[in-house]
């Protein structure tokens, strides 16, 4: 079986319920299969290890079809192989997970999705693209109404 790292597969980075609904191609190239793998080795494999467990991996790979569908940024850095989404399966709270990606990783941009009033974010997003460019940018996004705002995060100290 194909893998990104060892624990994500292929399948699972590339998986996406709306693309099968809507027979689209979700197959990355070789550049950002190399992304995603960086991506898990910085990020991802190193946060498993601390949590102690497995992590839901929501959403990574999109093609442009795919990102399109679904409303994702044109920009998203999921099309790129980029951006993985995250979230817990208990052993760790996605709050205390994106403080150890803040405080222990390196990343481009994390951003802590419709917290809650206690600040927990339903899920979390992070983008990695190379030493160099990472921005170490930490924000939060939420909704009021049919509008979208994104701010410094909050609960991210």
């Amino acid at each position: 079986m194909k893998k990104i790292s060892d624990h994500i597969s292929f399948k699972e980075a590339t998986y996406s319920q709306t693309a099968n609904k809507f027979d689209l191609q979700n197959k990355p190239n070789k550049e950002h299969i190399k992304n995603m793998e960086t991506l898990a080795e910085k990020v991802f494999e190193p946060l498993r290890k601390w949590v102690g467990g497995p992590i839901k991996v929501n959403s990574f790979y999109r093609s442009e079809e795919l990102n399109n569908k679904i409303g994702g940024a044109m920009s998203s850095s999921h099309i790129t192989g980029n951006a993985i989404d995250i979230s817990t399966l208990g052993k760790k709270s996605n709050l205390e997970m994106l403080h150890y990606i803040i405080n222990n990783l390196d990343f481009d941009q994390i951003i802590s999705e419709y917290p809650n009033e206690d600040g927990e974010p339903r899920w979390l997003h992070i983008s990695y693209k190379n030493k160099k460019n990472n921005r170490k940018q930490a924000l939060e996004i939420k909704r009021k109404g049919k509008y979208y705002t994104y701010s410094d995060c909050k609960n991210c100290e």
